[in-house]
């Protein structure tokens, strides 16, 4: 266990950190009701619904991530100039996030809608259309990428590809991190892979990393060794693998595997929580911590957050009051 006294000190700076998010945003609609029969038109549960929440989803849900634990957040990508993205858009605004660097097109803003009966998701309905921003689009994206990320204390990349990351605007924004010394992280999409060279740290889970190498991670040879493969390909500082109950591995170059277990008592929904992670470590790492006391502090964020019903999320006070159980 790490010295709980730093990542409590880390914790107590938040404040004062500056994160740049970039990739494909979304919003989250949740459905809430309750099943008391089946449908006679088909075998399939009759929810009614007692309400609907909407939250920010995507690469705006690290945003709002960063947010709930007080850090200063800048928001990169592009929504629909429909009523979604307007939702979005305000939403964003909101939670104080914010979106100079957030473009609009004509195209549709992706909607993610979740039924839920008894705390338990029914079934998930997608609206969404993969696009590619071209021309003076593009160009003003890539600038604005570039931009940002030299103002901020991290970088996080969160891929769903959905269209946002391409070549350029990954050349943009690594080029300007490189240049200012700044970190930057990837939740990234097995398709993009190639597009992912010379970050500081990846975050797939193992499945994402499983097809990203070919190889099955059983244990935790198989597990140092699909993460050297990741960075080797694409010359990574370092790549955090997370692995659900059986918690995450971090490996950096030069150094051994370092594993953290699962801290979740009780799993109730893992939506999101992926986010949290790459919010936390990135958090972590920008006031001081070595990436294995991120690794720690993030994986200590994500037991809380799949404890919660929903795309949720952990704030500081969670977080110290976590630590604080821990010592």
């Amino acid at each position: 266990m790490p010295d709980l006294s730093r990542l409590q000190k880390a914790v107590e700076g938040f404040s004062s950190t500056r994160i740049f998010v970039v990739g494909d945003l979304m919003l989250d609609r949740f459905v809430w009701g309750e099943v008391s029969r089946i449908s006679p038109e088909a075998p399939v549960p009759v929810v009614h619904v007692q309400k609907e929440t909407i939250l920010l989803g995507g690469a705006a849900n690290v945003a709002s991530n960063i947010r709930a634990m007080d850090g200063g957040c800048m928001l990169g990508g592009m929504t629909g100039s429909d009523d979604d993205g307007r939702q979005l858009l305000s939403l964003a605004r909101s939670r104080d996030i914010d979106i100079s660097a957030v473009m609009q097109d004509n195209g549709p803003t992706t909607v993610k809608t979740r039924i839920v009966a008894r705390g338990q998701q029914v079934v998930r309905v997608d609206r969404e259309e993969i696009r590619h921003p071209a021309g003076e689009v593009l160009e003003k994206l890539s600038s604005a990428f570039g931009k940002h990320a030299s103002r901020a204390d991290c970088v996080i990349v969160s891929d769903y590809a959905k269209g946002i990351i391409s070549h350029d605007t990954m050349t943009s924004l690594v080029q300007a991190a490189l240049k200012s010394g700044t970190p930057v992280l990837v939740d990234p999409k097995p398709s993009n892979m190639d597009m992912y060279h010379n970050v500081t740290m990846l975050t797939p889970n193992s499945i994402e990393a499983r097809e990203m190498t070919g190889m099955e991670i059983e244990d935790d040879t198989s597990l140092s060794s699909a993460a050297k493969r990741i960075m080797s390909n694409l010359n990574a500082g370092a790549v955090l693998i997370t692995r659900g109950a059986q918690g995450m591995g971090l490996m950096q170059k030069g150094r051994e595997l370092f594993t953290v277990p699962a801290m979740a008592r009780e799993v109730f929904d893992v939506t999101g929580a992926g986010d949290t992670v790459i919010a936390t470590f990135a958090m972590g790492i920008a006031n001081g911590l070595e990436m294995t006391e991120a690794a720690w502090l993030a994986n200590v964020a994500a037991g809380i957050v799949v404890g919660k019903v929903g795309t949720a999320t952990a704030g500081t006070g969670e977080l110290l009051d976590a630590l604080e159980a821990l010592a």
